[in-house]
């Protein structure tokens, strides 16, 4: 048993510590000014609020005066986010809002079933399961996001404003077309479109390439008694316990002594040997969990094995080729160990190999963010636009009754 009033103002100072420290670095890189967290103050206010929310419930009227006391304190500098005297009115003034709204919308649900009497263990364990969570949100958010922030904003820059300040972050919008001045000379001077096209072009090739012996072989594991049968299913993973980087060198002096090393066909050969294993088990998986029912009516009413699997168990099938389709091109867009061995004509190189001929100190760092940031859009507009895909309709076709 633990008593309210000590729990709130644990986890307020806790969380106030966690949004003040986030806030002030998403302000810092947004507006290249100085915004610093205050750990001591943070716990202070932080408690105080969590002590006010137990005390006094969790309306509107409490977030209000949650969101309109940590604004003011950080206004007059003792809050829990600090300012340099240099950082502007209206940064300053948008700082500390952003940190009060966020405080004062989070806090409360976090809180939400916490009293002034005696919690019990399930309410207890709550509020903590909540608060891990948002802190495991903005973590994570913050680990994929601001690496991605600096390649973009960096890409934005011109070289003297690299040299002048490395570290700022924010971006002067006055200069208009001026910004994408690297993304022109990408395309324009380095022969990016080609290497954009060519990891297009390779990777729907795996895919397809891919898809066409993964489909055949999870069935078969999955549907057919054969001998060895369990052996094999247990083992088709087994290809990813010998590291890439031990089969580089065999790779490298077969593709070497048959002349497919630095072809288009010698990659599109070795991508599928990475992806085939991993799309045999995906999809295996899948299929065991068809009503084998639909398949057997088939198989009655006349129809072939393969027809069954086209016309029955595929198209029931589409979440899975979705979501295998999408990890395989994912995987040979992304691939670099064996582009980077195989691959020296700069005409075949790929997206992830003509980055990597970007790293030099003879060209501007501006650059090479930019060719990250083209390698990287495309590949998450296409999983957010068929993530959906990956997810719904995975009991579609199922025997009903």
């Amino acid at each position: 048993m633990r008593r309210g009033f000590i729990t709130g103002p644990v986890i307020g100072a806790l969380w106030m510590v966690i949004l003040s420290i986030t806030v002030a670095v998403a302000m810092s890189f947004a507006t290249g000014q100085a915004f610093r967290p205050s750990i001591l103050l943070s716990l202070l206010w932080g408690a105080a609020a969590g002590a006010g929310v137990v005390a006094l419930g969790r309306s509107r009227m409490v977030q209000l005066g949650l969101l309109a006391a940590v604004t003011v304190l950080v206004m007059l500098g003792i809050g829990p986010m600090l300012t340099g005297t240099e950082t502007s009115l209206f940064a300053r003034i948008f700082g500390a809002a952003l940190l009060g709204l966020s405080f004062a919308a989070s806090i409360t649900p976090i809180l939400d079933e916490i009293e002034p009497g005696e919690l019990t263990r399930h309410e207890f364990e709550g509020s903590v399961i909540r608060f891990l969570t948002g802190f495991g949100y903005i973590f994570f958010t913050a680990i994929v996001l601001i690496p991605f922030y600096v390649m973009v904003m960096t890409s934005l820059k011109n070289q003297s404003e690299l040299i002048q300040n490395p570290l700022d972050f924010s971006i002067d919008f006055s200069k208009g077309a001026e910004l994408f001045r690297s993304y022109d000379e990408l395309f324009n001077q380095f022969n990016f479109g080609t290497y954009l096209f060519n990891s297009f072009f390779i990777s729907v090739l795996t895919v397809f390439i891919t898809l066409a012996f993964a489909i055949p072989g999870a069935y078969a594991v999955a549907r057919l008694r054969f001998s060895g049968q369990a052996a094999f299913s247990r083992s088709i993973l087994l290809i990813y316990m010998v590291p890439m980087i031990v089969l580089a060198l065999p790779i490298y002096i077969a593709f070497s002594m048959t002349g497919l090393r630095n072809s288009f066909w010698g990659i599109v050969m070795i991508y599928p040997v990475t992806t085939i294993p991993v799309a045999l088990y995906m999809l295996q998986g899948y299929f065991r969990g068809l009503p084998a029912e639909v398949e057997e009516a088939g198989l009655m009413d006349g129809l072939s094995r393969l027809a069954v699997i086209w016309k029955i168990t595929l198209p029931l099938s589409l979440p899975a080729l979705a979501s295998v389709s999408l990890y395989v091109f994912m995987i040979a867009w992304n691939e670099f160990l064996l582009a980077f061995m195989l691959l020296d004509d700069p005409s075949k190189f790929t997206l992830t190999r003509g980055i990597a001929s970007l790293n030099s100190s003879e060209i501007p760092r501006q650059h090479l963010m930019a060719g990250s940031v083209v390698a990287t859009v495309p590949i998450m507009a296409l999983f957010l636009g068929l993530e959906r895909f990956m997810t719904k309709g995975l009991t579609a076709g199922s025997v009903k009754g």
